[in-house]
């Protein structure tokens, strides 16, 4: 769980307090309840793509377990990313798997805060460089 918060608390930094005022105004609030929105938001994304990277490497265990003969290509992408959300970032794909995911991941938290599902998603759009910038810097230092 700590570093579930130190994930929220790098995108807080990442955003910095222009940004945060930004997504404040789109959300007609003040910073501390846009912050509340965030942390919210960054917990369902991460949790979303952790549950998406488990799936995946489902998949690629199955692949790897089919019959000997298999005509099929092998698997790439997708089905390559290691665990966690640091391997999310293999193949330069992570902002496509966010984008993909900014609707459910909305309405989850419209669901959660009350707020309208049109306006969470202009705050998860607002978020989805954040977060990548965040996964990267991760990704970065855990392959040093």
């Amino acid at each position: 769980m700590s570093d579930q918060n130190s994930f929220e608390q790098d995108v807080l930094t990442e955003l910095g307090d222009d940004r945060l005022q930004e997504i404040a105004d789109v959300l007609g609030t003040d910073p501390a309840a846009a912050q509340e929105v965030v942390t919210t938001t960054a917990s369902a994304l991460s949790g979303t793509m952790e549950d998406e990277a488990e799936a995946e490497g489902v998949r690629r265990e199955l692949a790897e377990r089919a019959p000997a003969g298999n005509d099929d290509a092998p698997l790439q992408g997708v089905a390559t990313l290691g665990g966690g959300l640091g391997g999310l970032l293999g193949g330069g794909m992570v902002a496509g798997v966010l984008g993909r995911l900014s609707k459910p991941v909305a309405n989850a938290v419209a669901k959660k805060t009350g707020l309208p599902a049109a306006t969470v998603t202009r705050v998860v759009e607002l978020l989805i460089p954040v977060v990548v910038a965040v996964l990267t810097k991760r990704a970065r230092k855990t392959g040093k």
